[in-house]
């Protein structure tokens, strides 16, 4: 079902300011509704120092739904003399809002897919992934060269699927790397936004060797789809042929 022959796709790669030395990664954290990606972003923004956040901007209803999107500017340490500049998004869970899911979307560096581990939301987590590869198709971008880490939320419930039942439920391949979290209790939050900020510095290589701004970018594709193309369908950037529902060592966070 996966093919694992090594292709190359190219992309541009995170914004890199050699003026100001800064490197600009933007991770978006997507999944179905209610599943856990905007507690994700507030216990980012509640146990990070002042000085090295920024606004947390949250736009909700009142059953607590993101709208819109959150933003989350977080200041980190220097990579390779860089200092890197994290911005934080998430999408609204629910379909209603498809296009603002494609505005968070673009210019993504790097995705955290938020499984909700209960197993009445297994349908849902599918449509989601696969909402996912159809909007990152949809503007141009390869969902199998993107840096993605999945989640698996809310392992504090009763009755949770086991985090292998879910990595086959999902279809998820053995090398994406999936992390359990309690987001509620801030239980593997900070790892999660650690492994994908580094999963993105690799995208990155040396940045003082990088041209201004996004500049392309060939990464290597050597790991199995965890988006398979419909039967039948071309692939392609602008391809809408989804399954339909059916190392460089990061600068630390302060926690404290």
């Amino acid at each position: 079902r996966y093919s694992q022959t090594p292709r190359a796709a190219s992309r541009s790669m995170p914004l890199v300011n050699h003026a100001r030395q800064e490197i600009h990664l933007k991770v978006v954290y997507y999944g179905p509704g209610l599943g856990g990606k905007t507690t994700n972003l507030e216990h980012i923004h509640g146990r990070t120092r002042p000085e090295r956040r920024g606004k947390l901007i949250s736009l909700a209803t009142e059953s607590e739904r993101t709208l819109f999107f959150d933003l989350l500017p977080v200041e980190l340490g220097t990579f390779k003399g860089y200092q890197i500049r994290l911005h934080l998004c998430t999408v609204p869970g629910q379909i209603a809002h498809d296009r603002t899911r494609r505005l968070v979307l673009r210019h993504v560096d790097g995705i955290v897919f938020v499984a909700d581990s209960q197993a009445e939301r297994i349908d849902d987590n599918r449509e989601s992934m696969d909402n996912l590869a159809l909007n990152l198709r949809l503007q141009g971008d390869d969902p199998d060269r993107l840096p993605i880490i999945v989640q698996y939320n809310k392992r504090d419930l009763p009755g949770v699927l086991p985090p292998t039942h879910l990595r086959d439920a999902l279809a998820i391949p053995e090398e994406i790397l999936a992390l359990e979290a309690v987001a509620v209790r801030g239980v593997g939050v900070f790892e999660t936004v650690k492994e994908i900020l580094k999963a993105c510095l690799k995208i990155v290589g040396d940045p003082r060797r990088a041209r201004e701004g996004r500049t392309p970018s060939v990464i290597p594709g050597t790991r199995p789809s965890m988006f398979p193309m419909a039967p039948g369908a071309a692939a392609g950037p602008l391809t809408g042929g989804v399954r339909l529902p059916a190392p460089a060592r990061p600068p630390s966070f302060d926690d404290d």
